[in-house]
């Protein structure tokens, strides 16, 4: 079997400018930080950026990575706007395709299907429509009615964080919440995975964990070990996401050069030296799971 097994950077050197990149997780939940922050230490531009947005989105808009922007919300959650992502909203500094969170799925869909759209009535008499010229209405042969012609959403690359991989790519979520992560990996040329946890492959023969698999490992192109790499967001069951990070986070974009101070001390250093900072991996397992 493939050993799929690689390293943030050598990830991050299969991204180039100008490509379309999907990021999975939820606002706060399951971000594959650890692969944001080794692309934010990368000189690639002019992105095209997929993603249910938290920080993810904020920060690579705060280091000037985005160029457009197809997204549903950006959100920390218990703090409702991402900071820097309102900043580049707000300025015009992006590109921006605003849409309903289930048009996106859709979108996601028909692209994992590799079919151009997929009809639905969502969108309908609503601005989304006004507000994206590009979408467009197709007459149905069944019902003599028109239907929101979503486009399908083809990724160069997709960036996903697990609970456990293993050396194959076969990856196991066992969170309340998958997300779209499976939409994601299908929808990319490439879908590259950091997980928490690298298992033997025998871990899967359980029956009991191979339910959790949502995806075949031939949609996984390369697997990055990375303890910790969803940190300073959730990933459920294993830790809650990080109040007092994300707190400091925010403040930072109030104060005038407040991005590059916070990217000083956690992207512009290992990761090694990143988990040092936020007090180690035992203190982000301590960190306590978000009850809803």
């Amino acid at each position: 079997m493939a050993n799929k097994q690689t390293s943030a950077a050598q990830v991050v050197a299969q991204i180039k400018d100008g490509m379309t990149i999907g990021i999975g997780g939820w606002g706060p939940r399951r971000k594959p930080m650890a692969l944001v922050r080794e692309l934010l230490r990368s000189p690639v531009k002019d992105l095209t950026v997929v993603s249910y947005g938290g920080a993810d989105v904020g920060m690579l808009c705060a280091a000037g990575k985005v160029k457009k922007l197809i997204f549903a919300f950006v959100s920390l959650d218990f703090i409702p706007l991402e900071p820097y992502f309102r900043q580049a909203r707000q300025s015009g500094a992006i590109e921006v395709m605003e849409i309903d969170e289930g048009m996106m799925l859709l979108g996601l869909k028909a692209a994992a299907m590799r079919v151009p759209f997929i009809p639905t009535r969502v969108g309908l008499g609503t601005d989304v429509l006004t507000r994206n010229p590009q979408l467009k209405l197709i007459d149905s042969p069944y019902d003599n009615k028109q239907w929101v012609a979503m486009p399908a959403l083809p990724l160069d690359v997709s960036l996903i964080h697990v609970d456990r991989a293993d050396a194959r790519g076969v990856c196991q979520i066992k969170g309340p919440d998958v997300y779209m992560d499976e939409f994601y990996a299908r929808a990319a040329k490439q879908c590259f995975v950091s997980c928490d946890e690298l298992v033997d492959s025998s871990y899967f023969e359980n029956p009991d964990e191979a339910r959790y698999v949502l995806w075949e490992r031939t949609q996984t192109t390369g697997v990055v070990h990375q303890p910790a790499g969803a940190h300073p967001t959730s990933c459920a069951p294993l830790y809650g996401f990080d109040v007092k990070h994300f707190k400091a986070y925010v403040a930072s974009a109030k104060e005038p050069g407040g991005w590059d101070q916070y990217a000083a001390q956690y992207v512009h250093c290992t990761e090694a030296q990143y988990l040092e900072q936020v007090g180690g991996l035992d203190a982000v397992h301590k960190l306590p799971l978000p009850v809803f």
